[in-house]
């Protein structure tokens, strides 16, 4: 089937916002007397704020009343520092107009709470492509499991099969795969060389790289 939808997850991918949760997490996490190393942090990256919480809360023996207080402190400050200082990643806005160029409908999908989507969306200037959006937040599952990306789909009115999406993170790899998707992975260049991202249709060191050839090859 002919491909004729694109979905985009946003932390990491439209905005450099991985670092800003990293040292929103850190400075959360201190208050609770622990402190993740990078190795620990990069195995939940692309998760749900609550299971990120939840996860190391559990490993470091934090009683389960802290974890919804935990996670709004969190939530804020992210908030805080992408508005402040999060940088939009290179070639955001010509992916969009190439995707509008070929009137693929256009939506996002991601973990993350529809606050952080409505401000990433203004930061971009991506609103007048967009025809949907989607949160897991409130999802009985978050990437690694499909259901984010599927309710995006079907707010679209598209077949999954007929879908690309575009990924930084391994868990949203798969939550995109797990959809029946094509899925183009931007990974961070200091994973870049990782062999997992194998899994992906197509491997771009930068959205700005993605062309006619790339397009072609996802869409025989």
């Amino acid at each position: 089937m002919e491909l004729n939808t694109v979905i985009f997850d946003i932390d990491g991918l439209l905005v450099d916002s991985e670092p800003l949760w990293n040292e929103a997490a850190t400075e959360v996490f201190l208050q609770y007397g622990f402190n993740l190393s990078e190795e620990q942090y990069k195995t939940t990256t692309g998760l749900r704020t609550k299971e990120f919480v939840q996860w190391w809360f559990s490993y470091y023996n934090i009683g389960p009343e802290e974890y919804a207080r935990a996670e709004k402190n969190i939530v804020q400050k992210v908030l805080n520092k992408i508005e402040f200082k999060g940088k939009i990643m290179p070639g955001v806005p010509y992916i969009f107009d190439f995707f509008a160029k070929k009137s693929f409908k256009i939506g996002l999908a991601t973990s993350s709470p529809p606050a952080l989507i409505d401000l990433v969306v203004e930061m971009t200037a991506i609103r007048k492509y967009l025809n949907a959006t989607s949160s897991a937040e409130d999802l009985k599952y978050g990437k690694p499991h499909p259901q984010v990306y599927l309710n995006c789909a079907e707010i679209l009115k598209s077949n999954p099969v007929q879908c690309i999406c575009f990924e930084d993170s391994f868990n949203g790899l798969i939550a995109a795969k797990a959809a029946r998707m094509k899925c183009v992975i931007v990974p961070h260049a200091s994973q870049a060389k990782e062999e997992k991202w194998g899994a992906a249709d197509l491997k771009m060191s930068s959205l700005q790289n993605f062309g006619e050839l790339h397009f072609n090859l996802l869409n025989p």
